[in-house]
């Protein structure tokens, strides 16, 4: 009993930081403040977004990462994977249960489907890791993989986002003013027009010359931009520094001769956790002027993130370990667990922004939802974590 208190006692402390912080950028935004007004956390959200983000995640993650450590770690994109796809499962369960207006289904599945991979694990796991009878052994060792973990959940959830969530949000949403095209219809939209396949035909060219004008014209309706987004191209060269040997002795460590290039990348990054805290608080005070959310809706979301998928989360991580598929390390486990339980991540605002440039419609709604499931997350965050402590311990 006094264990689980006090590991109740240990997961509690972040939520307080997580708190605090959002409850100074709340003030900030206020209108007798305006600190951080709608356009400050825009302004502060892109920077965030091209600077913070990239630096936090490239810095980590060249730290702790090896040839060892990647192979451990191939399980996290699978998993990360499973949390957005039955995440969406369970938003259409609730769209179907709550019958919301079809301009909203987007956003309903995007907050369940995508969680906050970002700045809550990177409170969190500090937090849990200074304490010295913990479950995770020595706080040094525990912070610097812990957070090279969450680095490349980041990484590995930032694609994820605008690939998988960012399309589904936009198949999902209806336009009230103008019609869009349906999916049925998308699909016999021929990626090259039917003049120039018969052109094709009259001058007999080859499969692979029409091979080759088929994937040009791919990439014209694919934006690439979104897909590797500044995140994605740190993590990228974070692993290329981190498991070439010779760059890795050049620029990584105390005593490498460039090592002041990761100190200076590693201060930068260190401002991402207070500027996206900061925001939250901000955006949270936009959602109680908002309206238009149905209660029921609000709830499933609620349900769907804090207690169904939790639950999954545990059956798929601990089967995952029963079946040898990851390693008995309690803070890979603890990690991979926790991100089954964080709440809807906040770059679906973006997301609802962009979708609403489109449909005119959800960006209000999704900081209602932002409102309400940050509100319980605090107590989510709390009981999860100490049970998943309890878990592996």
């Amino acid at each position: 009993m006094m264990k689980l208190l006090h590991l109740f006692i240990t997961s509690s402390k972040p939520v307080v930081e997580i708190l605090m912080i959002t409850s100074v950028g709340f003030y900030m935004a206020l209108d007798g403040v305006n600190l951080l007004g709608p356009d400050s956390r825009k302004y502060l959200n892109d920077i965030v977004f091209y600077v913070f983000n990239p630096s936090l995640v490239g810095s980590r993650l060249a730290d702790s990462v090896t040839y060892e450590s990647l192979v451990k770690m191939w399980f996290m994109p699978v998993s990360l994977l499973l949390t957005f796809i039955i995440g969406s499962f369970l938003g259409w369960i609730v769209i179907l249960i709550t019958k919301p207006p079809p301009h909203l289904r987007g956003l309903i599945v995007g907050c369940c489907a995508a969680g906050n991979l970002g700045n809550m694990p990177l409170i969190i796991i500090p937090a849990v890791c200074k304490d010295i009878e913990g479950p995770f052994g020595d706080p040094e060792n525990c912070h610097k993989y812990g957070m090279g973990y969450v680095a490349f959940s980041m990484a590995i959830g930032s694609v994820y986002i605008w690939t998988y969530v960012y399309n589904l949000m936009r198949v999902l949403s209806n336009s009230p003013t103008e019609a869009q095209p349906s999916i049925e219809s998308s699909y016999k939209v021929p990626l090259i027009s039917s003049k120039e396949e018969e052109e094709e035909d009259n001058h007999k060219v080859g499969r692979w010359d029409r091979f080759k004008r088929r994937m040009v014209s791919l990439s014209e309706k694919v934006n690439l931009s979104t897909i590797f987004a500044p995140t994605t191209i740190a993590a990228i060269i974070a692993l290329v520094i981190g498991l070439i040997d010779p760059l890795r002795e050049l620029i990584i460590g105390s005593v490498a001769p460039l090592g002041v290039l990761q100190d200076s990348v590693t201060l930068v990054g260190d401002g991402a956790i207070p500027a996206t805290t900061l925001i939250i608080g901000g955006n949270l005070l936009k959602g109680m002027r908002s309206s238009g959310m149905k209660k029921s809706s609000i709830a499933g979301v609620l349900v769907a993130r804090y207690i169904l998928l939790p639950i999954s989360g545990v059956l798929i991580v601990r089967g995952a370990y029963k079946l040898d598929l990851i390693t008995s390390e309690p803070l890979y486990q603890f990690v991979l667990l926790i991100q089954y339980a964080v709440p809807p991540a906040m770059s679906l605002a973006y997301l609802a922004g962009t979708i609403t440039q489109l449909f005119g419609t959800g960006e209000s709604e999704c900081s209602v939802i932002m409102l309400w499931a940050y509100g319980f997350a605090s107590v989510s965050l709390t009981a999860w974590p100490t049970f998943f402590m309890w878990l592996v311990a």
